[in-house]
């Protein structure tokens, strides 16, 4: 999108003309409803940097001519005649092995309909993205503009070579029967339709365990499925070939029941599950029900269908955005329901990212021609199972202590269980392997789980759970650089994204004008406050307050008054000392070190603790702790036991168990140096103090982070990689850090603020509104302590 647009206010009917064919006006729905970011917010998402949400980045060296000799001519002239020898070599010498083409007609995008082809790619794009995060899978989009089922079919076919497997999406029924049926046939790879069979996959595990809650035969429940699409043929075929006995599951359309001698608005798909019944509307067909799948539309069940249900009815309300009936409504009519939607803010999402990642990820890894019927079933039983075990500390971080147990509540697998990547993959394959359709078995499956679990994204997981602990208890954060642009983006986001209250600190005529200018809409916003430093009724008693902490530094009252008045840091951390807001985020217009000053005149450091800065790294799925990245220029060895001791804490809030390394150029005394006798001094510290997690030094970065260097010293007391670096100065640790990020392409978040009694976080200097919003809700967490 031309950056020349953002300089104008978001035009919605000039951008999107028929938005209102597709969408509800945000204010038209309930709050919990609407979404957690504005038409701007998302546009510019897409369009912000690189455009889209893909690029192509090579896996090996590209420095040097013999380099280039080997990737191109003529070094690869070596894989393509090994390939040519034998096909089978091209999973082990090119992408294939791990790559999926997430492939669409735009025909049935989403809830919007038929756009096209073009206008499916963001779809697609993200589609991608969730391969990548969810299971490291490669994945590519490929939009083919053409509704013709056969033309689409011969398109696709001849893409066998490229990949490993082919995900189909948002095809409109029946074409997207036909078209996936013929590509199987034609095709040696994985050819799977998610909106069939990874939603009938979800919907499945969820219901394996309703069944046993309310204590079911599966052979004898009764199931009324609405919905006869893609989705809703595909449920009740997994459903079938699962035990469910034909004549007990009644599907229906919007015609009525599908039955056997209809011949209105029928075909092959549909006539192969019509039922012997004297059933002909859906209200007749949930008479007795003992569970019904909604894929339709909102409002399909009525008060007196979920009444004439049977007791303890399981109900899968799954259509999107809305469901046939909402768990609010099902609990005014009747006491005794399970219910699941497709929804993130109720309980029991039938959410596809549950599924097709993970079900890919195995296919590929056993080479596997096809996912067949079993292999879906092991997935859908694979996720049941999940869900009945102990859930880890990671996912119950995320409810604010009430962890969750299997139950009428928990039938389901929350998508950020780490579980998820090792559990559903090796059901799959192991499928795939007992039905001869994988062409590389795995012989070792011990060791097949642990490549599983390094493929996480562990940064990822762990800012979801921050964000949805927030949101289960919002906190009031002040944003103390409130008349800037991105600041007041963020400040919006926050308040979209139900993280809490956000105070802007500024004029307000100013912030709206900025707002204005940016097509942001913030006057009025329920959730936003502005306070303007220089007249809030609180200045006196916030001037009086820092005056009695800095009258025997140098300051004189009306120097506090000065700086309430004119400083925002200043008047921003007061109002957090004194309780008047939980958290503060600043730093977007002023150096780190002087924004950190500022707050350090409001607010001391935690009792007992040391203030230090402390980096999150994500580099090739690896996450480590880097500290003090902000602070302490030459730390003594007493500080940096302390800085160990505190960046250990900030692993343990973050989810992970500390391995903590003392960091320095030398491995175990050798070679000896001064600097390095200090880091030994260190250690020694951490000894008397009997300290509840694992740590060692010195040792270099290398040893530290790599299984195999770490072997050659038997002795080391780390029992794996290290993910808490503490590094022997300031300037090691934020050169290395800022390198990694430009050099190596790693994800760097902070310093995080580490130690003050009150919840502070501070951005870097060109911070994203993104990097904003990340950071508010990490203070809003209280990651510092």
């Amino acid at each position: 999108m031309p950056q020349a647009l953002w300089s104008q206010p978001l035009r919605k009917r000039a951008l999107w003309p028929n938005r209102d064919k597709f969408m509800t006006d945000d204010k038209s729905l309930p709050r919990r409803k609407r979404p957690t970011f504005t038409d701007q917010e998302a546009l510019q998402f897409h369009a912000q940097g690189r455009p889209g949400k893909l690029e192509v980045v090579p896996t090996k060296p590209m420095a040097t001519q013999r380099d280039l000799s080997l990737a191109y001519s003529p070094g690869v002239a070596v894989p393509v005649l090994a390939i040519a020898e034998n096909p089978a070599l091209a999973f082990d010498y090119t992408t294939r092995s791990n790559m999926v083409a997430v492939i669409s007609n735009g025909t049935a995008i989403l809830g919007l309909g038929n756009l096209g082809a073009l206008a499916s790619k963001p779809v697609m794009e993200g589609k991608s993205v969730l391969f990548k995060r969810f299971a490291d899978v490669d994945s590519i989009d490929l939009e083919v503009d053409t509704e013709d089922a056969d033309a689409f079919i011969n398109c696709v076919r001849y893409l066998g070579p490229s990949f490993g497997g082919i995900n189909l999406e948002d095809i409109k029924a029946p074409e997207c029967f036909i078209i996936e049926e013929r590509l199987r046939e034609l095709m040696d790879i994985p050819v799977f339709h998610d909106d069939q069979h990874g939603t009938a996959i979800i919907a499945a595990a969820g219901l394996i365990n309703a069944l046993h809650l309310t204590g079911r035969d599966m052979a004898k429940t009764k199931l009324v499925v609405n919905g006869a699409g893609a989705a809703g043929i595909a449920c009740t075929e997994l459903l079938k070939a699962m035990g469910f006995a034909p004549n007990n599951v009644i599907l229906c359309d919007t015609k009525g029941v599908i039955y056997k001698g209809r011949t209105e608005g029928m075909n092959q798909w549909k006539s192969a599950h019509a039922a012997e019944t004297n059933a002909r509307t859906l209200a007749d067909a949930m008479k007795g029900a003992d569970a019904v799948f909604g894929l339709s539309a909102k409002g399909a069940f009525s008060d007196d269908m979920i009444r004439s249900m049977a007791e303890n009815p399981i109900i899968f309300a799954m259509a999107n955005p809305d469901p046939e009936i909402t768990p609010e409504e099902v609990s005014r009519i009747r006491d005794d329901v399970i219910i699941a939607t497709g929804r993130s803010d109720y309980p029991n999402q039938v959410n596809n990212v549950l599924g097709f990642p993970y079900i890919f990820r195995g296919a590929l890894d056993v080479q596997a021609t096809t996912i067949n019927m079993e292999m879906k079933i092991a997935a859908a039983q694979a996720l049941a199972e999940l869900a009945r075990e102990d859930v880890p500390d990671e996912v119950a971080a995320a409810y604010q202590g009430a962890r969750p147990r299997f139950g009428r509540d928990y039938i389901i697998p929350v998508p950020f269980d780490p579980r998820l990547i090792h559990t559903i993959p090796m059901a799959v394959a192991r499928a795939a392997m007992d039905t001869d359709v994988a062409r590389r078995p795995i012989v070792d499956m011990k060791s097949y789980k642990a490549q599983l679990s390094a493929r996480r994204d562990p940064v990822a997981g762990t800012l979801n759970r921050i964000f949805e602990r927030v949101r289960k208890m919002p906190k009031r954060v002040v944003f103390a650089e409130g008349e800037e642009e991105k600041v007041i983006r963020a400040a919006l986001s926050f308040v979209n994204q139900g993280l809490g209250r956000a105070i802007l600190v500024g004029r307000e005529e100013r912030i709206y004008e900025t707002a204005s200018l940016a097509g942001i809409d913030v006057e009025g916003r329920e959730g936003i406050e502005i306070h303007n430093a220089r007249l809030s009724h609180r200045n006196s008693t916030y001037a009086q307050f820092l005056y009695e902490r800095l009258q025997r530094k140098g300051y004189l009252f009306r120097d506090c008054q000065r700086l309430i008045n004119q400083d925002r840091n200043h008047f921003a951390a007061s109002m957090v000392a004194l309780g008047d807001a939980d958290a503060m985020v600043t730093g977007a217009t002023r150096n780190y070190s002087t924004a950190l000053a500022d707050v350090r005149h409001v607010i001391d450091a935690k009792p007992g603790h040391r203030v230090i800065g402390v980096s999150l790294c994500l580099a090739r799925g690896h996450t480590v702790l880097v500290a003090d990245t902000a602070i302490h220029e030459m730390p003594s060895a007493q500080e940096l036991a302390e800085i160990a001791i505190e960046s250990a804490g900030v692993a343990r809030r973050l989810g992970y168990e500390p391995r903590v390394a003392l960091l320095s150029f030398s491995n175990f005394g050798h070679p000896r140096a001064e600097r390095a006798e200090k880091i030994q001094e260190a250690v020694q510290i951490l000894d008397g103090m009997r300290v509840d997690f694992e740590y060692d030094g010195e040792m270099g970065a290398d040893v530290a982070l790599n299984r195999d260097l770490m072997a050659q010293y038997p002795f080391s007391r780390l029992t794996g990689p290290a993910n808490v670096l503490v590094m022997p100065a300031f300037h090691s640790a934020s050169i290395s850090t800022k390198m990694l990020q430009e050099l190596g392409g790693a994800m760097v978040m902070g310093p995080l603020v580490v130690g003050l009694d009150k919840p502070v976080q501070i951005v870097s200097l060109g911070a994203t509104d993104n990097d904003i919003v990340n950071m508010a809700a990490l203070a809003a967490y209280n990651i510092g302590g």
